[in-house]
């Protein structure tokens, strides 16, 4: 079962869900059939270097450092 990511155009409510072939997801703040799949980056398997290299990058050209640990953040 996959992982999709979901923006519900009655209250546009983003959120992510694992969804079966055949089942069609609901909003859960509002209930909502009407949703509009996301495009979203594939999820790299495993935590290389390179993966973890390209992450922080990217996390750094957007002005945050959420995937540094606690410690790497301090040497900073």
């Amino acid at each position: 079962m996959p992982f999709f990511s979901y923006r519900c155009t009655a209250c546009d409510t983003m959120f992510e869900t694992l969804v079966r072939s055949g089942d069609t997801p609901a909003c859960p703040q509002c209930g909502s059939a009407g949703l509009e799949r996301l495009v979203s980056a594939a999820a790299v398997h495993g935590k290389t270097n390179a993966a973890l290299s390209a992450a922080r990058t990217q996390a750094a050209r957007e002005g945050h450092f959420s995937n540094y640990s606690k410690s790497e953040l301090r040497r900073k």
